[in-house]
């Protein structure tokens, strides 16, 4: 085992990691609500899990629309104004939830997911790449997944708050959707007032070439390729089972609507949380390609306690796929971009298109779960991707796939 410690982030970028981790917790808040949103509407609107998950379909549409704009935009103008321009939308999308509200309108809300993602893609296409870029390659994904800590830190405040503002003690929906996406665009904008305001020193990527001189293409990198599509699973994976975690809890008759919003931040998104701060930790000592073939293991037998049906067992298994699952994003998108030089802002577009998994896991488990009247037979959606995270973590670990 590796025991060489390196500094997590190179003094002279402390401030700019520190300005840009705080958007992590925006975004990780933007993602976490859409899983109460999605039982919420259910009730409200007399709607099945299937259309339901349209919620999880139109915002990660807006990261596969808008990702290779995003990308050109950072690569035109810089990182800094692809986070102002990203936080914009962000707050447009959450104050259109007022006249949504007002109308009741389904679709109204939908658009106003789309605009959400869409600002969000400007976010993570910038930020992910550059806290990779603040110190040590060989510490790149312990720093990301340290950042990313803070996105779980998003991801358990969102249930809570929203779980209590729109569902009753008897699981009956009442609230004000718009009020939560009121006060989340106040701050939002605040924070890109903040970002128009300071600098943040740009990275400069040298142009890569063969041995003959001649510039060297970002598909000819097999290890990105490979971690585009483990990205894409791992988020197909991740996205839906946090779209039905409540629709699952409740079914099983183990709780109502309102103390499983609870139990998805207090359990599940707070191990999730942990696990990225244990793993960043973890992987300053230890290779990151280990750390995620570990998790990965863990994530596909984690899932198959939960197919298996076995009561609390598979209850204590879900919530501990969280933990095995929280380093799988940073880690696979940090390896994915090691050694791409000037490519690194167009290939991390690319990366970003792979929450469109989050379009296609919810849709399909909530069609398994729709057609056998089970929530249980429709997690062998996630099994299916995690495993394909593990083949890729077997690939890279003892295939010695080099970038």
């Amino acid at each position: 085992m590796e025991t060489k410690r390196i500094s997590l982030v190179s003094k002279q970028y402390t401030l700019p990691f520190i300005l840009v981790t705080s958007l992590f917790f925006l975004w990780g808040f933007a993602h976490a609500i859409l899983d109460v949103l999605n039982k919420h509407f259910q009730e409200v609107l007399n709607i099945t899990k299937t259309h339901s998950a349209f919620i999880q379909v139109t915002m990660y549409m807006g990261y596969f629309i808008m990702a290779i704009p995003a990308g050109l935009f950072i690569n035109r103008f810089g990182y800094r104004k692809g986070v102002v321009f990203g936080l914009l939308l962000y707050g447009l999308g959450a104050f259109l939830f007022i006249p949504g509200q007002y109308f009741v309108s389904f679709n109204a809300f939908l658009f106003a997911l789309f605009v959400i993602g869409c600002g969000l893609t400007f976010l993570e296409t910038a930020a992910n790449p550059y806290v990779t870029e603040l110190g040590a390659k060989e510490t790149a994904a312990s720093r990301l997944n340290f950042a990313q800590s803070f996105n779980g830190l998003g991801c358990i405040c969102a249930p809570i708050l929203t779980g209590l503002l729109l569902f009753s003690d008897d699981s009956q929906p009442t609230g004000n959707v718009a009020l939560p996406y009121a006060c989340m665009g106040v701050v939002v904008l605040l924070v890109a007032i903040v970002f128009m305001r300071v600098k943040l020193p740009e990275i400069e990527h040298q142009t890569e070439v063969d041995s003959q001189g001649h510039r060297v293409g970002l598909w000819s990198h097999k290890l990105f390729i490979f971690g585009l599509i483990a990205l894409f699973a791992y988020e197909v994976s991740e996205i839906s089972i946090n779209s039905f975690f409540i629709n699952y809890v409740v079914e099983q008759g183990w709780m109502n609507a309102r103390r499983a919003s609870l139990i998805l931040s207090f359990g599940g998104l707070s191990l999730f949380m942990a696990g990225r701060f244990i793993g960043s930790w973890i992987m300053q000592r230890i290779s990151a390609e280990r750390m995620l073939l570990y998790c990965s293991i863990g994530t596909v037998l984690t899932t198959t306690l939960i197919l298996c049906d076995l009561g609390i067992i598979s209850l204590i298994a879900l919530l501990c796929g969280y933990a095995f699952e929280a380093i799988m994003f940073p880690t696979i998108f940090a390896l994915s971009l090691r050694g791409l030089g000037s490519h690194t802002k167009r290939a991390s577009s690319f990366l970003m298109m792979s929450p469109v998994g989050g379009v296609v896991g919810p849709l399909l488990m909530g069609y398994v779960a729709d057609i056998t009247s089970s929530m249980v037979m429709s997690f062998i959606v996630p099994w299916i991707a995690y495993a394909v995270v593990l083949m890729y973590a077997c690939r890279i670990v003892f295939g010695k796939v080099r970038s």
